[in-house]
């Protein structure tokens, strides 16, 4: 006994004796947080270096790596004796997410994300400060939260973004920190440190998965399904500090225990920020109601999801004059996140049992299909959208959502039609149930129309998946009887593919794309046909590429096993065809089979260009569907060699060479002698100013003529509905039927209707002569989302899609954003038959 109690007290020594060399982030770095910036490196060799050191009370872990090839790290910290017991607290918390488990002897966990938004910087800085002081041993506090709560800290989700920040920060500051907001330490480049390598908004990307960062992130939260997760943000210089509880809309499926814990938790925070006599504000602003956010998905999985805004962002610098004639420091901002932090640690804590019975209650509830009216979804195969079918399966896959397939019969509510109707469905659809762990999730992104409980929302209204993977989509308020869970979809593949005449590729979404762009950069000679036909017995619709041996250096045998290949890699089922004539249809020497030119694209990009537009087109071309492109900035355009390029590709933006006829002349002429140009949202509106543009704004209307229609005292108005009244002539971002064309090229691949994310008025007159109406909104209604009643009657009759014949070249107008932060999967068709099939 007297061996075991000396062995005992030499254990704790040299735990102790580790602990006491621990040293902070100023120790460590040389010199104190928020007195400069730290790049991302010397963050992550802190966390490495506690990690090291402190080990009985951490671990870390490389989950990922970003686009720039820099590593994600999680840090796990707990007691010791929890972290001795480490996978079955995680495995038993996995269970309770199922809906299995006890919940009585389960610890929470609470997870903290730092600096998602690259520019938003002092939350880093806040991150190591925060592992700092819930491992001190000193700490009596911290180290008791640690006794029943297990903290996940991830330091930077966006170290390309943050380090394109304090790389440039570092560079511009002086020796001391100019806080006049005029100096240019305020005023960052384009495109910013907010966004990842690609431009992309890593805090809408939680549900739909469309960066690597956020794959990787989201795949490491699911092993560990957290009870709370808050996200560090900042806001504008001016504001203060904003905590929970967050504003309305809550989504309807946000629980009341989720809102009550909010409240508790916001309670804690203003106990701290009071003591120290700091501003903050709480119910404003930050809704729970878009579903891709990082405090909105956590929620939809069972965690209790927060965003905390500190005043600050690009502008803040290291020191800042606020309006009210303040000087806010980077250590304040820093001080404040990690407030926060551990305060969130501590009510978790002393609210762990309720937080772990409630968590079990969440789960419990979806399992026995207690979530929402509807029961089943049935997501319907057509030849058109087989491709898209199977992108929506791995994004249900990557969320945990569990899908079957089987057949049988039902009724439920038709998503195009918008009624309900009788169904049938076979072993090519897929079936989702209701009653699944993942249920809350479940209606959040396949119900038809969201509930929404205030019309002042911070992001969209509107994102039903079957609508934006075009779709069609039952919902039924009944079960329907499904069979085996499947996990893959649509495989396809080809064996043994026969040498023969031709291979025909059916032009069918983003993977026919990717394929055609491998084909291309191998320098293999493609045609895609004008019209329908038929070979072979198999019917090819309009835009089915065809591969010739003829023309092709290749011999029979090498072209058959490349084509087996590249159809493999993309999922793709190829026809052969052993004859150029056709049973119905035009032959294949016809000129209504066209040739495909290899183009060779432009990305205008920099400054004017909306960075997420950018990075949305630059993402799809370089990730999707990999194939060749060249950035050139805005400001370089009028210097540049048109003649180089067939594409041109302007993201929504303004540009300063669209400004005039005089200036836009050369782009003119470039289009004229055969040039293709792209253009998207406001880059259409610029053009459709210039003298040469067939595309023109419709007349502006009044909605509605309130003095005939309605009480005229209205106009009167009220100060306080000022932020409501506002939206009247606004949305956030709706879905509508467009009605389209799809014999002309642009529309190839698609059925006769498309489903737009509407974001803004944007809709022009129909063309009368010199180009095509390729796109059009009718006397349509919204199928789902807001908008405010004086827009409403303005969408309507109007072109969003449209393409114009000028000279030998033609131009695309792209009104609305067919690659929508890259989840609106079915307007990527359109984006690719602008790139390859219109023009040639």
């Amino acid at each position: 006994m007297k061996k075991f109690a000396f062995a005992l007290l030499i254990f704790l020594y040299n735990i102790s004796a580790v602990f006491a060399q621990l040293q902070s982030p100023e120790q460590f770095l040389g010199y104190k947080i928020g007195s400069r910036y730290t790049p991302y490196y010397r963050i992550a060799d802190y966390f490495t270096y506690v990690a090291a050191t402190a080990t009985p009370q951490v671990q870390l872990k490389k989950y990922g790596e970003t686009y720039g090839h820099r590593p994600l790290y999680v840090a796990t910290i707990s007691s010791s004796a929890n972290m001795g017991n480490i996978e079955n607290i995680r495995q038993q918390n996995l269970q309770l997410s199922q809906g299995k488990g006890n919940a009585a002897t389960a610890i929470p966990m609470v997870w903290l994300s730092y600096n998602v938004h690259g520019n938003e910087t002092s939350s880093s800085e806040a991150a190591m400060q925060t592992l700092y002081e819930l491992l001190d041993q000193n700490n009596t506090k911290t180290q008791g939260w640690l006794q029943n709560t297990v903290v996940i800290i991830d330091p930077c989700l966006n170290p390309d973004g943050r380090d394109r920040y304090v790389n440039w920060f570092n560079d511009v500051v002086g020796s001391t920190a100019n806080p006049d907001l005029a100096a240019r330490e305020h005023h960052e480049p384009w495109p910013g440190g907010r966004l990842n390598h690609y431009n992309y908004d890593l805090n809408r990307d939680w549900a739909w998965q469309t960066q690597k960062e956020t794959v990787a992130r989201v795949e490491e939260y699911q092993r560990w399904m957290p009870q709370v997760h808050v996200d560090f943000h900042e806001q504008g210089v001016n504001n203060p500090y904003y905590f929970a509880p967050a504003a309305e809309p809550y989504h309807e499926v946000i629980t009341p225990w989720q809102k009550e814990f909010q409240v508790n938790i916001g309670r804690n925070h203003a106990k701290y920020f009071d003591s120290k006599g700091w501003l903050y504000f709480t119910n404003e602003i930050f809704d729970l109601f878009y579903p891709s956010y990082g405090d909105t998905y956590p929620m939809f999985n069972g965690a209790i999801g927060m965003t905390y805004e500190q005043g600050g962002g690009p502008r803040g610098g290291l020191a800042a004059i606020t309006a009210e004639g303040d000087t806010l420091t980077l250590n304040d901002r820093v001080m404040h996140h990690v407030t926060t932090g551990l305060s969130t640690v501590e009510t978790a804590s002393t609210m762990a049992k309720k937080l772990m019975q409630e968590y079990a209650n969440y789960f419990n509830n979806a399992v026995a299909g207690k979530v929402g009216s509807y029961k089943s979804y049935i997501l319907k195969q057509t030849p058109e959208n087989k491709q898209n079918l199977s992108a929506l399966l791995a994004l249900l896959q990557k969320n945990q959502i569990i899908t079957s397939q089987g057949s049988g019969s039902g009724r439920g509510y038709n998503y195009y039609s918008k009624k309900e109707e009788s169904f049938t469905y076979n072993e090519n659809d897929i079936v989702v149930q209701a009653a699944q762990p993942q249920a809350v999730l479940v209606k959040a992104l396949l119900e038809p129309q969201t509930k929404l409980s205030d019309t002042v929302t911070y992001d969209i209204t509107a994102w039903a998946l079957p609508y934006a993977y075009g779709i069609q989509a039952y919902a039924t308020t009944q079960p329907v009887s499904a069979g085996r869970v499947i996990s893959t979809f649509n495989e396809n593949k080809q064996v043994n593919l026969p040498d023969a005449y031709g291979y025909v590729v059916p032009w069918q979404g983003v993977a026919s794309a990717k394929m055609v762009s491998e084909l291309l950069k191998k320098n293999v000679r493609l045609r895609f046909a004008e019209k329908p036909f038929t070979a072979n017995g198999k019917s090819f619709s309009a835009g089915s590429v065809i591969v010739l041996k003829n023309g092709n250096n290749f011999s029979g045998s090498t072209l058959s096993s490349m084509m087996q290949n590249l159809a493999n890699e993309n999922r793709i089922e190829l026809a052969t065809v052993q004859t150029g004539m056709v049973e119905k249809g035009m032959d294949f020497g016809s000129a209504s089979v066209h040739f495909m030119k290899a183009p060779k694209i432009m990305l205008v990009t920099g400054e004017g260009v909306n960075p997420n537009a950018a990075g949305e087109v630059w993402h799809f071309i370089d990730q999707e569907i990999q194939y060749p492109v060249t950035l050139v900035n805005a400001d370089d355009f009028p210097r540049t060699d048109l003649a180089k390029y067939d594409v041109i590709i302007l993201p929504d933006g303004r540009f300063s060479f669209l400004e005039t006829d005089v200036k836009a002349e050369k782009l003119q002429d470039w289009v004229s002698r055969g040039g293709r140009l792209i253009a998207l949202q406001t880059a259409v509106a610029q053009l459709s100013k210039l003298k040469w543009s067939t595309v023109k704004f419709k007349d502006e209307e009044a909605a509605t003529d309130i003095s005939k229609t309605e009480d005229p005292y209205l106009l009167l108005g009220n100060y306080e509905r000022r932020e409501r009244d506002a939206l009247t002539g606004y949305t956030p971002g709706a879905i509508y039927k467009v009605e389209v064309d799809n014999t002309h090229p642009l529309m190839y691949g698609y059925s006769k209707n498309y489903y737009t994310l509407k974001m803004d008025d944007a809709v022009y007159k129909f063309i009368e002569e010199g180009g095509w109406n390729v796109g059009v909104i009718k006397k349509e209604k919204p199928v789902a989302g807001y908008v405010g009643y004086k827009l409403a009657s303005k969408l309507q009759d109007g072109l969003v899609f449209a393409v114009q014949d000028m000279g030998r070249g033609a131009i695309s107008y792209l009104a609305d954003d067919v690659l929508f932060r890259s989840f609106w999967q079915n307007g990527k068709l359109i984006f690719c038959n602008a790139i390859f099939m219109v023009g040639q």
